[in-house]
Parts: structure tokens; C-alpha cells; sequence
């Protein structure tokens, strides 16, 4: 069995993709798909191949695709970049990647990494995966918009194992996402929370869903157990919490908060770090 992982050199990707390797079985092989050459050689060396090339580029997506039985499309663009840009990744070139894989030779399995952004609006309560998109809130945009998208049709491609893997903040092992999630924390108010999960606990989820039998057309939310406040989150990072957070009112308190009872009760995942907490104190930050 030949896997593509896509989006590798990302923070998901790069530490997904040595935990996929460890646990390959003797005929699985993994392929990743990388714009430079220099980056895919901490890949090869752990025994991946490595295609060189855009996924936005057709002719890079042909060799990417060929052979392939899996995917795992991990690639996103998100923060700081153009609209244009994140349409044409998260959404174009994710449709174009499951019609190259229908193409290739038959049907496959097809792990389409998403976002809890998705989900838009809050509800009152913790969202579940048959809860539809609701366009709106602090956090929607362009990527949340194109993620969406690219779910939708996935999903309606005839045939194709589709399975959504919604992820929430993902933080962890010398990822900068932890620090930067300040940028948006000291705007909020005291109480307003932020759904996490460590990055051994997401790549846990994607392998699970990757690898179960049966599941073609699921959506599987991924998150901890702990959603952490902007108090929180300014005290994790050492920084003085401002003031004005005291002030404010959280406009949507259940905003991209997730339930994980479906991939717990179909799937058996159980976050290894349950909370930041627990990364914290066993030193996975």
C-alpha cells in the first residue's frame, strides 16, 4: 500500500508523517509531496519518497498521485495569507487531488485534513459533526470558507472514501502556535476559550481514522478535553494577562468548541494530553 501525505512541511504534516513511517507495516510505503528538495530530506531519510512540486501544479500532482492507493491531504494556507491563496489550496487544489486520485487507478481512501473553523457560529453547546456550517463569527474567513468547501465536495466524489479529520488549535512539541495565540487572545475577553490538542493526540486521531475499516463518508472531530481561557493562555505563555480582558463580554462562549464522543465511541481515541496541562507538566510543550 502507497500513502501521499500532502502539506508535510507544516506543522501537522512534518510531525505526522515520522509517526505514520514508525508504524508502517512490511509492503507500506509513504510518499510526501514537497516544493523543495532540501525540505523532503528529513523524509527520505526516515525511508519516505519524496516528490518534489506544487500541488497547485498538474503536472506535479500526476506524479504525486501515481501508484497511490491513500491519501492524506494535510496541506492548508491559513494565517497571513492572501484569500486567493487559501482558496486556491484548501479548496482547489484539494478537489483537484481527489479527482487526480479517482483518475489514477480505481478508488482509495481519502483523509481530508479540515478545521473545526468550519463549523462557524457556536451553538450553545459543543459541536458535533452533523452540525452544518454556519458562516460567521470572530474567527470565520477565507479559510474556514474554503475548508468547508473542499469538504463538500470531497465528500459528493462519487465512489471516493472521503474521511474529514476536523482539527482544533494545534500546539505542542516546539510549535510556535502556542505563543501566537496571543495575537488573538489579548483581543478577547477573560473567559472566551480556545479548543486545543497536542500534536501526538491530532496525528493519533489521523492515524485512526486512517487506517479504520468502514467509515467512508465520516467526519471525526479531534480536539483534547480542556479548552483553555485567554487568562490561560496569557498565564501558559508567561505574559502578563492585560487588563481590558476583564472588561469584555465573550460574544459567542461555545464558539469552535468540539465534542469528540464520535471518535471516541467509533474509533477508540483517547487524548494522550487530555489538557495543556498535562503537556505541560510532562514537558511537550
Amino acid at each position: 500500500m502507497l500513502t501521499l501525505v500532502t502539506g508535510t512541511t507544516g506543522q501537522v504534516g512534518r510531525r505526522f508523517v515520522p509517526r505514520l513511517l514508525a508504524q508502517a507495516r512490511p509492503g507500506e510505503r509513504v510518499r510526501v509531496l514537497v516544493r523543495d528538495a532540501g525540505r523532503g530530506e528529513p523524509f527520505a531519510e526516515l525511508g519516505a519518497e519524496v516528490v518534489v512540486g506544487d500541488l497547485r501544479d498538474a503536472e506535479a500532482l500526476g506524479k504525486a498521485v501515481a501508484g497511490v492507493d491513500v491519501v492524506v491531504n494535510v496541506a492548508a494556507a491559513f494565517r497571513g495569507v492572501p484569500d486567493e491563496e487559501c482558496r486556491a489550496v484548501n479548496h482547489d487544489a484539494a478537489v483537484q487531488l481527489g479527482a487526480g486520485r479517482a483518475r489514477c487507478r480505481g478508488w482509495g481512501r481519502f483523509v481530508q485534513v479540515s478545521t473545526g473553523l468550519v463549523y462557524g457560529t457556536g451553538r450553545g453547546r459543543p459541536l458535533t459533526e452533523d452540525d452544518e456550517s454556519r458562516p460567521g463569527g470572530g474567527m470565520w474567513g477565507a479559510y474556514p470558507e474554503s475548508k468547508a468547501r473542499a469538504e463538500r465536495e470531497l465528500l459528493a466524489m462519487d465512489g471516493l472514501d472521503v474521511r474529514v479529520a476536523r482539527l482544533p488549535f494545534v500546539y505542542g512539541e516546539g510549535d510556535p502556535h502556542l505563543a501566537q495565540s496571543l495575537m488573538w487572545a489579548k483581543h478577547w475577553a477573560a473567559t472566551q476559550r480556545l479548543h486545543m490538542g497536542h500534536h501526538v493526540d491530532v496525528a493519533q486521531g489521523l492515524l485512526r481514522i486512517l487506517h479504520a475499516p468502514g467509515i467512508a463518508g465520516r467526519i471525526y472531530n479531534i480536539a483534547d478535553d480542556a479548552p483553555v481561557t485567554a487568562v490561560e493562555l496569557h498565564q501558559l505563555n508567561g505574559a502578563e494577562v492585560p487588563p481590558e480582558l476583564h472588561e469584555r463580554t465573550d460574544p459567542d462562549p461555545w464558539l469552535v468548541l468540539m465534542s469528540t464522543e464520535r471518535i471516541r465511541r467509533e474509533l477508540g481515541y483517547r487524548p494522550v494530553y487530555p489538557s495543556v496541562y498535562a503537556a505541560r507538566d510532562a514537558g511537550a510543550l
